[in-house]
């Protein structure tokens, strides 16, 4: 008998509600939930491919522990006891810093990677932490935290009001959108030119997105901090600055002219390739529009000035009064966000608090560079002990890291690792212990991170759409007991990780003068929780405490999970607002437009201004129907145009000898790879693209549709050496690299 059921989809940062057709314990169908809030019923082909997702035969159904050199089948009591084994006599013999915690972008995914992870740092107190952030957004967050003093407080554009819409490195009708939560990104674009706006497409490829632009400009990729940089120039030079309400919260805005002068578009046109006339126009049309947003992603990060372009998007709409308005760019405001505190100066951002050992990075935002994890390794120095084991929680470095060859290596030497993840793939496959979550069908929902970058305040949780079935363990159970054995109590009852931070999070907040709870007891406080399990009571404490919670009392008609459960489509908290100045943190209070690391790496941006790289250059692309590494194991989801090809354009492939299909030899830094060519004249001359995720051809894993078409690893063209040195984010785009034609397969 057939039933429907709610969930919202994981599997990008849409955060689409969906509604699932149920056969038993089976998802058959899913489609998009024409009632849900802040979706309205959009769905994209990786929603409407939940249930193939959801019950891929490759995943596993228990536990894994090595033995006799071979990972065999256990029970969860083994393995966990293997964990606690393999992990505390590291910890004990070589101290904390000797474990290495690597966190993959599907954490952000779930609601026990939102809630799980950072005990499990606090507790362990290691140093030797990389996420996936360094393969993509670090940039975003140092920007953030040097302008805003709050690495978290990143601003989005208000996509429903803007006039004015500027794009740089996204392409968002195939991703979705990133660093930016809005469901049916494609048809906000389309209405805000039905509304008369404009939108304005920044990026070597003519992508989708650009397609459907009023104006793309096809920039040399790694050039986009030169371009903004540009941009700003003329907004000074051209008196075309207005700051409106902005400017009692500024500072730095004479110092920021004087530093920007030498960066005209004359001089930035040749590094750009883009003509000093067509920068001169893109500034006068963001300073003319009624409301503008600049928005700049993956592309404008992924470079050797990372830091400086995300920087450098947040000053353009600064300078044309368009932060912290409507129609601009706004702090989203999410349900379970912290009391928001009284305005004025916090303790500021800082960088470099430690460094890595062998190449001394320093680290941002408590991790340290993915790029260095091979190194930190497999490397030994007189400062500390390599890192001898490690706990990776969906993260699959060896595809998504430069050089996954060394690092295969590496791991492969390590005294220990566990590895949280479904599947058997290229990393998890070096693990002594692999624990794997059950599909996301079983699970409850909550999106902890997409919820403070969503275009739209709203709040929505779903519980789990299918019961968990026998055998199976619940991530957060998981994650909970991974907790206790890393951290030396094994064998505890996993509800004392969850009482442990309710017990901290209402201690603390009972001392706060601006908290709904001050003065009163935590203990009284926590037992008037709601909510089935550990987590949702969390999430209830979350909700309570949050901008739009109860208080415990204090507001009657606020939120509790009980009142969220009673709205199953979510609760509309309606439009992005103006928030300046609460959420500064920095130690002026104030927006700190030209903070000291900034000011310090611009001397090396200048010099980028006489640099040009002769020969081709690769970019990354995504796919409509992928993420990362994720679901190339998903037949419905593979094939067609989403294929791991060479793009190039017609005149490189004739100048080169290439024809369409024939493989090519693509040479980098850190080895070669071989793919087929796919000519189009969608991407820029002396541009080639590779797309990210592919490369499943490496023995002992158990992914058997990924492995028929696996595809080349682009990041074992990367040698791991190119980094943003402010953020240590790798540089994956704007990378020479080598072609030559190789015999056509006979």
């Amino acid at each position: 008998m057939s039933r429907t059921a709610l969930r919202i989809c994981p599997l990008c940062e849409a955060t689409c509600g969906l509604t699932l057709t149920i056969e038993d314990t089976r998802v058959t169908g899913a489609r998009g939930d024409r009632d849900d809030v802040f979706s309205k019923g959009f769905i994209c082909p990786k929603g409407a491919s939940f249930g193939a997702a959801d019950s891929d035969p490759d995943r596993l159904r228990g536990p894994l522990v090595r033995r006799d050199g071979e990972l065999r089948e256990a029970t969860w009591e083994e393995a966990f006891d293997a964990v606690a084994a393999g992990l505390r006599p590291v910890v004990e013999q070589y101290g904390p810093h000797a474990v290495g915690v690597v966190l993959g972008n599907p954490n952000v995914h779930t609601m026990a990677g939102g809630l799980y992870p950072p005990v499990l740092l606090a507790g362990l107190g290691t140093r030797s932490v990389f996420t996936a952030s360094t393969l993509d957004q670090m940039p975003k967050h140092v920007s953030s935290g040097l302008l805003y003093g709050d690495a978290n407080a990143i601003p989005v554009p208000d996509l429903d009001r803007t006039d004015h819409l500027l794009l740089i490195g996204a392409n968002p009708l195939e991703s979705n959108g990133s660093l930016c939560t809005a469901p049916d990104f494609p048809g906000r674009l389309k209405a805000l030119k039905a509304r008369g706006g404009t939108l304005t497409v920044i990026d070597p490829r003519r992508t989708r997105t650009a397609r459907l632009a009023d104006r793309h400009v096809a920039i040399r990729p790694g050039t986009d901090a030169l371009l903004l940089a540009a941009m700003a120039q003329v907004l000074f030079e051209e008196e075309l600055v207005d700051l409106k309400d902005l400017a009692p919260h500024v500072q730095g805005v004479d110092e920021l002219a004087a530093t920007l002068r030498d960066f005209t578009p004359e001089a930035a046109a040749t590094a750009c390739d883009v003509d000093a006339g067509t920068i001169r126009a893109l500034a006068r049309e963001l300073a003319a529009a009624p409301t503008a947003a600049v928005y700049g992603r993956i592309g404008s990060c992924t470079v050797p000035h990372g830091t400086l372009a995300s920087w450098l998007v947040d000053v353009l709409n600064v300078l044309t009064g368009n932060l912290d308005r409507p129609g601009g760019a706004l702090f989203p405001l999410s349900a379970t966000d912290r009391t928001p505190r009284p305005a004025g100066p916090g303790r500021g951002f800082a960088l470099g608090r430690w460094h890595s050992r062998v190449r001394r990075h320093p680290e941002a935002k408590g991790e340290l560079p993915i790029s260095a994890l091979a190194e930190e390794i497999d490397t030994a120095t007189d400062e500390g002990s390599p890192i001898r084991a490690v706990i990776a929680v969906a993260a699959n470095p060896v595809l998504s890291a430069p050089d996954g060859d060394r690092l295969d290596k590496a791991l492969g030497s390590l005294d220990f690792m566990v590895s949280v993840d479904p599947y058997l793939n290229e990393t998890s496959r070096h693990a002594h212990v692999v624990l794997p979550p059950p599909p996301p069908s079983q699970a409850p929902h909550f999106d902890f991170a997409f919820n403070t970058l969503a275009v739209r305040n709203q709040v929505r949780y779903t519980r789990a759409a299918v019961p968990l079935e026998p055998g199976r363990m619940a991530e957060t159970e998981i994650l909970a007991r991974l907790v206790l054995a890393a951290t030396g109590m094994h064998g505890a009852d996993p509800s004392a990780v969850d009482d442990l931070v309710i017990g901290q999070t209402l201690g603390k907040a009972v001392t706060e003068a601006h908290s709904p709870v001050h003065g009163r007891d935590p203990k009284e406080l926590a037992a008037q929780l709601s909510g089935d399990s550990g987590p949702e009571r969390r999430l209830d404490m979350m909700l309570r405490l949050g901008p739009y919670g109860e208080g415990f009392g204090a507001r009657p008609d606020g939120l509790t999970l009980e009142k969220l459960l009673a709205h199953p489509h979510g609760i509309d908290l309606g439009p992005l607002e103006p928030r300046l100045p609460q959420p500064l943190k920095t130690v002026s209070g104030k927006v700190e437009l030209l903070p000291g690391p900034i000011a310090d790496d611009l001397p090396r941006l200048k010099q980028a201004l006489s640099e040009r790289a002769d020969g081709l250059v690769l970019v990354g692309r995504r796919h409509l129907r992928s993420n990362n590494s994720w679901l190339h194991n998903v037949p419905a989801l593979t094939g067609g145009s989403n294929r791991c090809t060479l793009h190039i354009h017609p005149e490189d492939a004739e100048r080169l000898g290439l024809l369409e299909g024939a493989p090519v030899r693509v040479k980098g830094a850190g080895g070669e790879v071989t793919a087929p060519v796919e000519i189009t004249d969608g991407i820029r001359p002396g541009v080639v693209s590779l797309p990210h995720g592919w490369g499943h051809d490496r023995p002992g894993t158990r992914m058997s549709h990924a492995a028929l078409d696996p595809g080349v690893n682009v990041n074992q063209l990367l040698d791991g050496s190119l980094l943003d040195p402010l953020s240590g984010n790798a540089v994956l785009n704007g990378v020479p690299v080598e072609l030559a034609p190789l015999p056509a397969p006979r």
